[in-house]
């Protein structure tokens, strides 16, 4: 049976198929964002810290899924308000403040579950999920989007060549805030000031590194190609300027460890102090597997400096004792656990392994393998100085001339990347095809506009990346962005030629 005022269905199995489609969402949302429900009430208990709990990130995937699973429900909401001859723009509020309600109740009852992680970001996903299933519900049906085809033909603009242009003009400067937003993606800013500084395990205890390491330091931007080669090549330089630095730790056998810029707090031994007869003044302090260091308090300085700039520079001394560590073994780690970090540098056998907290790189840093072959071959002493800076890694070994290049962007899992391209340019083939709907009675300005519409978005997007991020031209990525961009815009005009043409026959 189908309602007059909707081409939904109206009844599956005797129940009204948009009300089991929202109860069946519901349950969902709960199941995929509660579960395992082993609910507690924290410690010192309060209002405060229920919101405090909230100072969580979400990341590239939790956003995608985030959206994608609060589609059914808005889907279902638009249906029932449609049934019920609710007004358009009430819909869109009401579908909007359902899904910011259930999102905001779910974030709050994650503050009393241990194995949850509330989030802020989370409430505005799903909010944008429950908007998405509301617009997908338009294009399913045809009764409402034909009205909303019949309002955008008939509006104001349509018959104005220049406001047309005026639009498109707006279409094509969208997309360039789209394609500076990519910028978000390798930020830094996501960083938890929480996470205290490591060396040679995590706080767990549970991935041990062997060898030895005599000196760290950080500094808070990227430092010029003159200063890699001083400081790869005057062991004093650091010694002599030491103002830029804003962490710096000489590692010299001594049992407390203290930051030499009076930055961050000493670094203290967990597990047993190392023997004596372990010890080699050449190489620095030994870390094994029952001796490591770790902050006393969080790295809270550096952390939040680094996160403030997005760009880093790290010098340190090292020396594996053992070519075969697995894990990877953890070096120096800016972290809470063994799944979440800020930055680590590890040893997995042969190779040096980064890992590094960004949008697109997870709450793990572990999304893009960043792996530096055979560094580890030997058990010499190695030094190592590693930048960053939008979205660009460099990492030196010994001289300035043997470094490896790695960008983040060019590393994206394909996976990621046609996510990444989808969720860019797929609105902007809606809004080139709202905009061709528009232009349909100037029929060689709409041809322009179409052709243009498709190719421009893709070129812009990608001159910008190749501009700020120093990627390569990838000829790939502007056909994923002609691709989504194209296939939205002529689908959605195929859907309103097929509707016209059967209103015409009926």
């Amino acid at each position: 049976m189908r309602n007059n005022n909707t081409s939904v269905p109206k009844y599956l199995f005797g129940f009204a198929s948009d009300k089991l489609l929202v109860i069946a969402s519901i349950i969902i949302v709960a199941i995929a964002t509660l579960y395992p429900f082993n609910f507690s009430i924290p410690q010192n208990f309060s209002i405060s810290t229920i919101f405090t709990s909230f100072d969580n990130t979400s990341f590239f995937n939790d956003q995608i899924n985030n959206v994608l699973l609060f589609m059914p429900l808005g889907f279902g909401i638009a249906s029932i308000f449609q049934r019920n001859k609710v007004k358009a723009f009430l819909q869109i509020i009401l579908v909007i403040i359902a899904g910011a309600s259930l999102s905001f109740s779910v974030e709050l009852l994650q503050s009393f579950l241990p194995s949850r992680s509330p989030t802020p970001a989370d409430i505005l996903n799903n909010s944008i999920g429950t908007f998405v299933g509301l617009g997908c519900f338009y294009l399913y049906d045809s009764r409402s989007f034909s009205n909303i085809i019949g309002s955008i033909e008939n509006s104001y603009f349509s018959n104005s060549n220049k406001k047309i242009i005026i639009l498109f003009t707006g279409y094509i400067l969208l997309t360039f805030a789209i394609g500076m937003s990519w910028q978000n993606n390798i930020s830094l800013r996501e960083w938890n000031a929480n996470f205290p500084l490591i060396l040679g395990n995590e706080t767990t205890g549970n991935r041990p590194w062997q060898g030895y390491i005599s000196q760290i330091s950080f500094i808070d931007e990227i430092v010029s190609n003159n200063q890699v080669k001083l400081i790869l090549t005057n062991q004093n330089y650091l010694f002599k300027n030491q103002d830029f630095l804003i962490a710096n730790y000489d590692l010299n056998g001594n049992n407390n460890y203290r930051d030499k810029t009076g930055k961050l707090p000493d670094l203290l031994w967990q597990g047993e102090l190392p023997k004596l007869e372990n010890r080699d003044t050449e190489k620095g302090i030994i870390l094994t597997p029952n001796s490591w260091l770790k902050s006393s308090e969080s790295a809270k300085f550096v952390n939040q400096k680094i996160g403030e700039t997005s760009e880093f520079t790290i010098i340190t001394t090292i020396a594996s004792a053992n070519s075969n560590q697995t894990g990877p073994a953890r070096i120096i780690s800016l972290s809470g656990d063994s799944l979440h970090r800020n930055l680590t540098i590890g040893q997995e056998k042969q190779d040096l392994q980064l890992r590094l907290r960004t949008p697109i790189t997870g709450q793990n840093g572990s999304d893009i393998n960043i792996s530096v072959p055979k560094v580890f071959s030997d058990t010499n002493n190695h030094r190592i100085v590693i930048t960053y800076s939008k979205g660009i890694i460099n990492v030196y070994v010994d001289k300035y001339d043997n470094v490896y290049k790695f960008n983040l962007l060019e590393l994206l899992p394909n996976n990621q990347k046609i996510f990444s391209y989808a969720v860019t340019f797929l609105p902007l083939g809606l809004c080139l095809a709202l905009l061709s709907i528009i232009a349909k009675r100037k029929f060689n300005l709409n041809r322009i506009i179409l052709a243009i519409g498709i190719l421009f978005p893709s070129l812009i997007v990608e001159s910008i990346l190749i501009h700020l991020n120093g990627k390569s031209l990838s000829f790939i990525n502007l056909a994923f962005g002609m691709f989504f961009t194209a296939c939205t815009a002529l689908l959605l005009q195929a859907r309103t030629a097929l509707l016209s043409k059967s209103e015409l026959i009926n």
